[in-house]
């Protein structure tokens, strides 16, 4: 085992405890002990405490090894996957929304990790032992395309390119309004919410985040009232990350007045038709980890998207 790692995206803005027990597959009681006994360092400096939030990039070194154990995953087949692309060193699947990615409080089995163990089963091995194979997340309601490490070594080469902006992720939301220029940069920090953990927010001691918008259609509301006609004017927007902070797209829209339709958690209208934020993952772009061949994968609106996009066109 290893006694250094580099904090992967898909662990960026965790505890230390957290991402020490994650990375060295120790439990969270170890992992505190290694970091309340100063045996763990960040960035080379000895680690300031246990709720430490950690960034891509960042160095944890450990002087002692911990005590391991992986957890069991259990392998669901009830779990329906997409498979866009699988070689053996990646795999691209279309997640598709309300799926939980991979387990956690509430969700120990029926999650996208649970499905690909039981199809994929080498990648129990390949990552972080709770997100196996995991190289990046989307948020339960979101629907689209994501890629799964098969190797180890695959693990390492796509986290780094994530880290270092090498991978083009490309989304497509309906929001509330519409935007006064056709295209635009959101740059403001993300970090937790202050007076609501479970949320995100524009925050002046956040992580730097940038979003890319362009608007592809613009939507007045409608002059022929009817029960599923949207009362306000809406939009289509096009969005490219810069960045990957939680729920950064989200956060950004409704900060600029353009909240995600059906995202309640950040002011988002309810729209009949939908359960979930009007947000989906359209494309992927990344080099293969062995053979640098660039790989780009489009992923088509949902139905429940395509509907509502369809009406609110009217």
């Amino acid at each position: 085992m290893r006694p250094e790692e580099v904090v992967p995206e898909a662990l960026a803005g965790e505890r230390l405890d957290r991402v020490v027990a994650l990375v060295w597959e120790c439990s969270r009681t170890e992992a505190a002990r290694l970091v309340d006994g100063q045996k763990v360092a960040v960035n080379g400096v000895p680690a300031a405490g246990r709720s430490q939030r950690m960034a891509t990039g960042d160095r944890i070194t450990l002087s002692e090894v911990p005590a391991v154990g992986r957890p069991a995953l259990t392998p669901d087949h009830s779990v329906e996957i997409e498979v866009v692309y699988a070689d053996q060193q990646v795999i691209v699947v279309n997640k598709p929304a309300d799926l939980v990615v991979h387990p956690g409080p509430g969700h120990a089995t029926g999650t996208l990790v649970n499905g690909l163990i039981a199809r994929f089963p080498e990648i129990a091995e390949v990552g972080a032992p709770e997100r196996p194979g995991i190289v990046h997340r989307l948020d339960r309601g979101t629907s689209g395309l994501l890629m799964v490490a098969r190797t180890p070594d695959s693990y390492e080469v796509l986290t780094a390119a994530l880290g270092g902006r090498e991978v083009h992720r490309g989304y497509t939301a309906l929001v509330a309004g519409m935007p006064a220029d056709d295209r635009g940069v959101v740059d403001a920090p993300v970090g937790r919410s202050a007076r609501h953990p479970v949320k995100m927010a524009v925050t002046a001691d956040g992580r730097p985040a940038r979003t890319h918008y362009r608007v592809t259609a613009r939507m007045p509301v409608s002059s022929e009232p009817s029960e599923e006609a949207v009362p306000y004017d809406t939009a289509c927007l096009e969005l490219e990350l810069e960045t990957g902070r939680t729920h950064q797209i989200r956060v950004h829209l409704a900060a600029i007045g353009h909240p995600v339709l059906g995202d309640d958690l950040y002011g988002g209208p309810t729209v009949l038709g939908i359960s979930r934020p009007a947000l989906h993952a359209r494309r992927l772009a990344f080099d293969h980890p062995s053979t640098g061949e660039q790989l780009s994968f489009e992923a088509e609106l949902p139905v429940d998207l395509s509907r509502l996009y369809r009406l609110l066109r009217g």
